[in-house]
């Protein structure tokens, strides 16, 4: 045999070769994909015998509303340890996304949390703002929604869904409470002052309509910029007119300086200051300092309420987290029982969206706050709203409820 014969043949060998090693690995790889799927079918097997209940939480975790989405979850997180993430057999796993407070990064968070995480239950929202922005993509997708702090009137009127139900508060309960109890106790001529967005107006016309029902005047209205930081040419045009009182609605950091100045300024020795809950909160008042003292609120939960109920959840907080709870936290305790209420009814199996929102409507027990229950037309929670009076107990603030106003049923219209 020739030399280039001998090439020829010993080329063909190394190709023949060559494709059965290939046939080889590839027929390897084959069978390691097969079994890595066939591995990852077990394992999701495994998962769904477990029987894993996903609950969503859209919360701000950074930006300004930072605290709130952590007291929101701390409370939530509380409610759970105490059943042991499980009902009815199942394990609660709650998967937590950060909305910054902005809209449109709260809907790529819940359409992440729907496609990706297939979560059962959502909950969560702070910013009226993100609960409208994600309400069509809850509706469409018939994902059960319980909102457990956003207050938008609207969420449960004109953008009422099947599938949205809310655990906190609207405009209208804060507002309004505050109204006929104003023009009884504080007098006939109110001056509303009130932070210049959505949920400071909304409550702020609540709290008219219900003062000028009673027989009150509004004698002026002024609305500062939300995130203000100098009031004086507001209150000074205040401290002009005539009027018994002043209804303030500032939240946060505004409220601080509000509140502060409203004293400085020479106002508190001339008009009785009331407002919602949020003007002498539990984690402002120590900002706020002895401004404070005096001021009338209307809230559907305090720190100070004397019930059972309430004192073992402060306790049970404040063991666990080391500081008192706040509105929110509470708001985030009541949200998860209500969740976890709702799946016991139904055995543990939430695989039918209209049978849990059915379920989250029938659910009825005593909060912390006191007695609540849903509204099966408006979708909202019926519950006690309390007037409360800030006072000076062993050199710090403290509210005391004086008042209570039983079953606040939002009108839904």
């Amino acid at each position: 045999m020739n030399k280039k014969l001998f090439m020829f043949f010993s080329l063909i060998f190394l190709v023949t070769l060559l494709a059965a090693c290939g046939n080889s690995a590839i027929q390897s790889n084959s069978n390691s994909e097969s079994s890595n799927t066939e591995e990852s079918t077990e394992q999701q097997g495994e998962n769904a015998g477990e029987g894993t209940i996903k609950v969503g939480s859209i919360l701000p975790f950074s930006g300004v509303y930072a605290s709130l989405g952590k007291d929101l979850s701390d409370g939530m997180k509380l409610y759970f340890d105490s059943v042991d993430w499980e009902v009815e057999g199942k394990t609660i796993e709650l998967i937590e996304e950060d909305t910054e407070a902005d809209p449109q990064i709260a809907l790529r968070r819940v359409r992440k949390l729907m496609d990706q995480d297939n979560i059962d239950i959502l909950t969560g929202a702070v910013s009226t703002a993100v609960a409208y922005a994600i309400r069509d993509d809850v509706d469409t997708n018939k994902l059960p929604y319980l909102a457990s702090h956003a207050g938008g009137d609207d969420l449960t009127r004109g953008q009422r869904s099947d599938y949205i139900w809310r655990s906190s508060f609207s405009s209208w309960q804060i507002g309004h409470s505050m109204g006929e109890w104003a023009y009884e106790n504080v007098g006939e001529k109110m001056y509303v002052a009130a932070a210049d967005y959505a949920f400071g107006r909304e409550v702020s016309a609540a709290f008219k309509d219900a003062y000028t029902a009673a027989g009150g005047e509004i004698v002026g209205e002024v609305y500062p910029p939300l995130g203000n930081n100098d009031y004086a040419s507001y209150l000074t045009t205040i401290s002009g007119v005539e009027a018994d009182g002043v209804y303030g609605f500032f939240a946060g950091s505004d409220a601080v300086r509000f509140v502060q100045q409203y004293e400085q300024y020479g106002l508190k020795d001339k008009y009785t200051l009331v407002g919602s809950g949020w003007l002498v909160s539990e984690d402002l008042r120590e900002s706020i300092g002895d401004a404070a003292e005096g001021i009338f609120a209307s809230s559907f939960w305090d720190y100070s309420l004397d019930t059972v109920e309430n004192q073992e959840f402060v306790a049970a907080y404040e063991e666990a987290y080391n500081r008192r709870p706040t509105v929110e936290s509470l708001e985030g305790y009541d949200a998860a029982r209500v969740i976890v209420e709702a799946i016991s009814t139904l055995g543990g199996d939430v695989s039918d969206p209209d049978a849990t929102v059915e379920a989250i409507s029938n659910v009825t027990f005593t909060s912390p706050r006191g007695t609540i229950e849903f509204d099966k037309d408006t979708h909202h929670i019926i519950q006690n709203m309390y007037i409360t009076e800030t006072v000076i107990e062993d050199g710090r603030t403290e509210n005391n409820v004086i008042h209570t106003i039983d079953s606040v049923q939002d009108p839904g219209e």
